[in-house]
């Protein structure tokens, strides 16, 4: 798959980055797409949700009347599910809600996330950025170039570099991450994918190490 590389005024450099088909031209599999954004989004809950029993609520603990011969329901104190203030019956406990992947079922879950990326023509190489000090109005300059103002998008980045995410941090709609983290949630989250020249380079330099 060849791309134009765009630069920051949203003009073709006259170069292109091949993509290689190993990884954006495979079919994408919808059930392993599942799996994986379940266990991103379970591995976000706290999973705190706690209610007390009748054994940890407060109250008196005496049996409020004899077993038999009043004519009534049996009953036992007043910390009975059945009372106001009695403890819940099968109610939440704290537990974890994340779940374990393969290895391989992760980036199969990741490259299936690309794949469809480039199905849609939702992909953008972008010349990378050199950005001297944290500048908000110069990374919204780009995305205006780019005509993508209110679409949700994900810039990805070859490694970790400070002015560029307090560049984009404060942009609503517009995530980063470098290429070693990228994960299949944001990708499908993002309207479109800008992948830098160099982190494109990386697909292409992966692909042929393989």
């Amino acid at each position: 798959m060849q791309l134009d590389i765009i630069n920051s005024k949203g003009e073709k450099t006259g170069r292109t980055v091949e993509l290689p088909e190993a990884i954006f031209g495979i079919e994408p599999n919808d059930h392993v797409i599942y799996l994986a954004v379940k266990q991103y989004m379970g591995a976000q809950r706290q999973g705190t949700h706690k209610v007390k029993t009748r054994m940890e609520v407060k109250g008196s603990s005496k049996k409020l009347h004899k077993q038999k011969g009043t004519g009534g329901a049996r009953k036992g104190n007043l910390r009975n599910p059945i009372y106001k203030g009695g403890g819940s019956i099968f109610g939440p406990k704290p537990h974890k809600y994340d779940i374990k992947l393969n290895r391989k079922v992760k980036d199969l879950a990741k490259m299936s996330a690309l794949a469809y990326k480039a199905k849609e023509n939702n992909i953008v190489v972008l010349e990378d950025l050199h950005m001297d000090a944290p500048k908000t109005k110069t990374f919204t300059g780009v995305l205006k170039s780019l005509n993508m103002g209110r679409k949700k998008s994900l810039f990805v980045i070859p490694e970790y570099n400070d002015n560029f995410y307090l560049s984009l941090r404060n942009v609503p709609g517009v995530n980063g991450t470098v290429i070693s983290d990228m994960n299949t949630y944001d990708i499908l989250n993002a309207n479109v994918l800008v992948l830098s020249e160099s982190a494109a380079k990386l697909f292409t330099e992966e692909a042929v190490a393989e």
